[in-house]
Formats: structure tokens, C-alpha cells, sequence
């Protein structure tokens, strides 16, 4: 037994490591089993959400370019934008429109005596609470105002409680004292604010100024708006007035302001890269989790969705549409305008060279292109939805399988450890009752030796 790393108290040898060998050999091939399922559900649980989120991306970019009109290809602008802005809203087409702004609209604003003590001055002198009403458009707002509250307080009680309706109070302070300034973001004539109530504030209010309509006309027609922001005068035009016309010095006539929708190449030009780099950060993620990885030894490293069916029918179905003929004018398809794939990755870029020969007269053509309810936006949602969406699309059903297959992996481990630890402890009783049986043997054997030793020196004495 030389050079054994014992255990076994009787028998010298290492049961331990022997259990341990014995357990470890029949546990390998269900471990091992276990494992290769894990590790592989776990790195495609990855790369399908990875995929998810970029497809997830893409479509919302694909939404956000529909909303803005991306592909509208209008560029808007204001001849003079300290008489009003403009933004476009849906369903904008070109042309221009004069504007003349003769009146602002004005919001209703009054304001409370002054206070002598400035702002800390005490409203409600009283033991209990008062009232102050503020009515506007036929409704009443009652504000509690309680024994000891001062004009600041009253201020912030205004502002935390009917700030969400519209209303807003500030101080006013100069020599002769403070007073309270109420006011609205309600705006135009009908709107105006009145007080009442029991708490005195009401008592000596002053207008500070009347709601008024705002006042413009547009195109030689006289308009009115309860506010300064119109969104219903011209079709997806939203204009926002911030300043009134003024005279030409020469004339003395009102100087209008030209509102103008154009189409313009280079904001198609700008919409077509927009798409391109969208196009390419979802590719960019599918390429990764699909590529086949070349190793320094010249073997080959697969991705977690090397090969997979449903990548390959989901970049498919997306390259059949980029590469469509659609769109009502002369250039119907995207190569068209320039656009390329690369050989390597089949990323997208644009030919400036290309597009700027197409453009000056065919720029328009990619509107039709891109835009309806055939366009290629359109499209690109209709044939991503099935693997989008997200409780019954194809990439949440495979996650829902894999995350299955994951609980039930673990299942299966915990039932191996269990069993595993049951071995060892049946393997262990076995050893330590075989290492007391020769402990015993080897307690008899000493006997015996010690008799037949004593025997042999009595009988050479």
C-alpha cells in the first residue's frame, strides 16, 4: 500500500476518492447531456432577443418615418419666423400661402389688490378655511384656503391643484406690495376668468387683460383662431404665430408672410440614407448571430443561428421587397437611385454620384416608392409582422419554447444531483461498513498472531 492516500480508518485505502470516482463516472454522460442543452438553448434565447429588439427597432423606425412623412419629400419654410413657424402634419402637399397676422391671441389675466407685506402677507387673518372661485368657461374652480395661508401659499396651492386644467398664479411684487397674478392657457374670446368666493381675494380684482382671438389672414381670407397655434387652417400645415405683421417701410403697406411646401431632393436624399443606416443595424445584428466565425487553426465556429430557418426567411422576405418594382413614376426601384449591396454582409449604401444625376429630375419618383399603402414601408411592416409581434410571432413563440426547455433542463439537473447524492451516500455505507469488516479481520488476525507468538515462547522457554 505504499504511497496510497489512505481514508479508510481499517483498510488504509482512500474510500472517499474511490465514492467520489464511482459517482462522478455515473453522473458524466446525463451532466455532460445537460449542459451541451443548456449552454445552446441559452445562446439562442440570447441571439433570438437580440434579433427581437433590432426587428423591434426597425419597425419603429419604419412607423416614425411614416409619421413624419419621411419620404414627403417637402422641405417647409417661413419667409419671416418672427411672424410664424411652421411643422408639417399629415397629409401635407406643396404650394405656398401669404399670411398676414393683425392680432395675437391673448389669454385672460387678472390680478388681486396689492398687500401691503409683500408676498408672506396673510390672506385669511380667520380660524377657519375660505374659499376662492375661479370660473372660466361656465366651470368653477374652488380653492380651499385655510386660517394663516399667506399669497405664496395661495400661489402654489393654484398652481399644484388646477395647473393640470390650464390655470397658473404668480406673484407680482414692487414698492407698494404684492399681488396675485392668475392667468390661463386657455386662450380667446369667451374665455375669461372671473373670482369669487369668501376669502376676500376676490375683492378689487382687476383685469389685467381681456382673452382675444387671434386675428390672420390667409391667402386674402380673414381668419380667426382661439390660439396662436393653428392646425386646421391648411392641410398638414400646422402653423404657429408668434408675432404680428408689420408695414414696408416704402409702401406703407403690411408686408405678408410666404408659407412655403416645396419638394426638395435633398430631404428625399436624407430620407433614403435614414433608411439605408435603419436597414443596416438590423442586418448588422442578424449577421452576427447567423455568421460563420473562421478560427487562427482554419476551423469553422458556427453562431447560435447559423442556419436557421427562420433568419433566413425573414432577411428574404425584407431583401424581396427592397429589390420590388413599385411606385407610379419613371424610376421604380431603389437601385435606381443609387442604392447598392455589398457583396460581403449585403448592407446597403448610396451612389452620391448616381443619385445626384437622378435626382434633379426624378427625385419625386421615390415618394411613390416609399409611401401608401403598397409603398415599401408599408410592405416592410406587413412581411416583419409576422415575426414581430409580440406574444404569437415567430421569434416570441421560439423564446417561449426555449425559456420551456431551460425550466425544464433544470428540472432534470436538480432530479441528477439528487440522485447523485443518494449514490454517494449508499457508496459511502458500503465503504465504511467494508472498512469495519476489515478492521475487525485485522483485530482477529492480531489476535491469532498474539497467541500462536506467545505459544512458540512458551514452548522455547
Amino acid at each position: 500500500m505504499a504511497g496510497t492516500t489512505v481514508s479508510g480508518i481499517g483498510s488504509g485505502i482512500d474510500t472517499q476518492a474511490i465514492v467520489d470516482s464511482l459517482v462522478a463516472a455515473q453522473k458524466a454522460p446525463k451532466q455532460t447531456q445537460i449542459n451541451t442543452q443548456t449552454l445552446k438553448a441559452t445562446t439562442t434565447l440570447s441571439s433570438i432577443g437580440k434579433i427581437q429588439s433590432a426587428l423591434d427597432a426597425f419597425r419603429g423606425a419604419l412607423s416614425n418615418m411614416t409619421d413624419t412623412n419621411s419620404f414627403g419629400g417637402l422641405s417647409l419654410q417661413s419667409s419671416n419666423e418672427k411672424v410664424a413657424t411652421v411643422t408639417m402634419g399629415s397629409g401635407a402637399a406643396t404650394g405656398s400661402f401669404s399670411l398676414l397676422v393683425s392680432k395675437l391671441a391673448k389669454a385672460s389675466k387678472v390680478s388681486t389688490q396689492v398687500y401691503a407685506d409683500g408676498a408672506g402677507s396673510v390672506v385669511n387673518k380667520g380660524t377657519t378655511a375660505t374659499t376662492l372661485t375661479m370660473t372660466q368657461n361656465g366651470k368653477a374652480f374652488d380653492l380651499s384656503v385655510p386660517p394663516g395661508a399667506t399669497l405664496q401659499q395661495v400661489r402654489d396651492s393654484i398652481n399644484s391643484q388646477f395647473g393640470p386644467a390650464g390655470l397658473s398664479a404668480n406673484v407680482l411684487t414692487d414698492a407698494t406690495g404684492s399681488r396675485l397674478i392668475i392667468t390661463s392657457t386657455k386662450m380667446g374670446e369667451g374665455s375669461d376668468i372671473t373670482l369669487s368666493g369668501n376669502s376676500g381675494l376676490d375683492t378689487g380684482y382687476k383685469v389685467v387683460d381681456e382673452p382675444v382671438d387671434a386675428e390672420y389672414t390667409l391667402d386674402g381670407v380673414e381668419m380667426k383662431s382661439k390660439t396662436n397655434d393653428i392646425t386646421n387652417a391648411v392641410s398638414g400645415l400646422n402653423i404657429k404665430l408668434v408675432g404680428l405683421s408689420t408695414k414696408n417701410a416704402n409702401s406703407g403697406e403690411y408686408s405678408p408672410t410666404i408659407l412655403s411646401l416645396s419638394t426638395s431632393s435633398s430631404t428625399l436624399k436624407s430620407g433614403l440614407k435614414g433608411f439605408i443606416d435603419t436597414y443596416n443595424a438590423l442586418l448588422k445584428v442578424v449577421n452576427a448571430e447567423t455568421k460563420v466565425t473562421k478560427n487562427a487553426d482554419g476551423s469553422m465556429t458556427a453562431a447560435a443561428l447559423t442556419g436557421d430557418a427562420s433568419m433566413r426567411t425573414l432577411m428574404t422576405s425584407i431583401r424581396e421587397e427592397l429589390n420590388a418594382v413599385s411606385g407610379n413614376g419613371t424610376l421604380k426601384t431603389l437601385a435606381a437611385f443609387g442604392v447598392t449591396s455589398s457583396q460581403d454582409g449585403g448592407t446597403l449604401s448610396l451612389d452620391d454620384k448616381k443619385w445626384d444625376k437622378v435626382a434633379s429630375t426624378n427625385a419625386a419618383d421615390l415618394t411613390s416608392i416609399f409611401n401608401g399603402k403598397d409603398g415599401l414601408l408599408a410592405r416592410l411592416q406587413k412581411v416583419t409582422e409576422p415575426f414581430a409581434k409580440a406574444s404569437t410571432g415567430t421569434l416570441a413563440e421560439r423564446s417561449k419554447t426555449l425559456s420551456e426547455s431551460l425550466t425544464k433542463l433544470k428540472a432534470e439537473q436538480d432530479t441528477l444531483d439528487t440522485r447523485m447524492d443518494a449514490l454517494k451516500k449508499s457508496l459511502q455505507d458500503k465503504y465504511n461498513n467494508m472498512d469495519t469488516l476489515v478492521t475487525q479481520l485485522r483485530q482477529q488476525q492480531n489476535s491469532v498472531l498474539s497467541t500462536l507468538n506467545a505459544l512458540n515462547k512458551s514452548k522455547d522457554d
